[in-house]
């Protein structure tokens, strides 16, 4: 028995012709309903063949609209023609008898193309529906990754902040909404103060975990120093947060600098993961590129890390960089655009001279778009030992 969807409806008078139509038609195992007028056709019919005779060129538009239908004739006429071109019919075919298996081939070509067109149909309204619920989903990932950031931000010291009369500022922007970077200055006691500059690698919800991650550790282990060997503290800082990434199993590295600054002794201790741009000190006309060097932290089990040690002058300023920063600079090559870093840093006082000089700053005519960030950029300046504690 033949489908549903095979139903061919034959609209045509009654009489031996159209009894004959019907049967060429059934012998392409369709089953054919055949009547005369359309509205009597039953509502599982999938296509129309209808012999002018019985319906005029006037009606043919409406049959199209409805289903997809075939006109025969037993005679061509030119303008006839013209008019099924005009009516969108599937076809029209002159001498359906004598071309019987002409006619079933465009009934099984015109059925399957309908079945096609429904597919096409119900895959749009299915990827459109796929779409909606996309957008939903990624405006809730929005949302959430706002908040994150806003989090994120709320976990940054305070500005403006000094500490034994050094004083803190910095910026920082992620490429999206979550950062990679991240920074922090903290008071232990009198004498020392202690700061960490982080860029974990990656950037976004991930690299936002491992700083968060990173400022829990770095808390604890303040709290839990004695106060004693302070030119050490730096590196045992590093190699512990190396074997926490190491252990954590997610992938995540960083490079880190971190600082131990003695407010007795105008002294900085520090110690560092691969840290790129250096950070540069600048007093008066003079800029210095901090030495040394350590591997990155969270890649290689069982490093050391080197500590190093500098007198810092009264009156200093020390600039700490992302490697973001590196993509707001001219030149082709990674020295030139160090080069080019330490000059705008040698003529900027503070870190939002810094941000017009990049053409970084909000109100700059050529400033860097936030969504043409490709890295997450940090900026973070250290200035002292004349400022009031705030």
């Amino acid at each position: 028995m033949a489908s549903p969807q095979n139903l061919i409806g034959l609209l045509d008078l009654p009489g031996a012709e159209r009894d004959a139509l019907a049967k060429t038609i059934a012998r392409g195992h369709f089953a054919v309903s055949a009547v005369e007028n359309v509205d009597d056709l039953p509502p599982e019919t999938a296509l129309i063949v209808a012999h002018v005779r019985a319906v005029p060129s006037r009606d043919w538009p409406s049959l199209s609209r409805r289903l997809p239908t075939v006109v025969v004739t037993e005679s061509r006429f030119d303008d006839d023609l013209l008019k099924a071109v005009d009516a969108g019919l599937v076809d029209y075919l002159v001498e359906p008898l004598t071309h019987g298996a002409v006619l079933r081939r465009l009934i099984g070509r015109s059925l399957e193309h309908q079945r096609l067109a429904e597919e096409h149909a119900s895959d749009r309204a299915r990827l459109a529906e796929l779409n909606e619920n996309l957008e939903t989903h990624l405006a809730m990932l929005r949302l959430d990754q706002q908040t994150g950031g806003h989090i994120q931000r709320k976990m940054l010291p305070p500005q403006p902040l000094t500490i034994n009369g050094v004083g803190c500022d910095y910026w920082l922007a992620p490429s999206l909404y979550l950062s990679g970077d991240f920074l922090d200055y903290l008071r232990y006691n009198e004498r020392y103060s202690v700061f960490y500059f982080a860029d974990v690698s990656g950037h976004g919800a991930s690299s936002a975990f491992v700083t968060v991650l990173l400022k829990y550790l770095c808390n604890r282990w303040l709290n839990e120093w004695d106060g004693k060997e302070p030119e050490t503290l730096a590196a045992r800082w590093l190699v512990q947060l190396n074997r926490e990434l190491l252990d954590t199993g997610i992938g995540k590295h960083a490079t880190l600098f971190v600082g131990v600054i003695d407010h007795q002794r105008d002294y900085l201790h520090y110690s560092l993961g691969a840290q790129l741009p250096m950070p540069m000190l600048a007093c008066a006309d003079r800029i210095t590129v901090l030495e040394g060097e350590g591997m990155p932290v969270g890649l290689f089990p069982q490093v050391s890390y080197p500590s190093y040690a500098m007198a810092l002058p009264e009156n200093f300023r020390l600039w700490l960089c992302s490697d973001g920063v590196l993509e707001c600079l001219p030149g082709e090559t990674l020295d030139a655009r160090l080069k080019e870093l330490r000059r705008h840093v040698g003529a900027c006082p503070d870190v939002a001279a810094l941000r017009v000089s990049l053409a970084m700053d909000e109100g700059s005519d050529n400033a860097v778009e936030r969504e043409e960030l490709p890295d997450d950029l940090t900026i973070m300046m250290l200035s002292g030992f004349d400022h009031d504690n705030a």
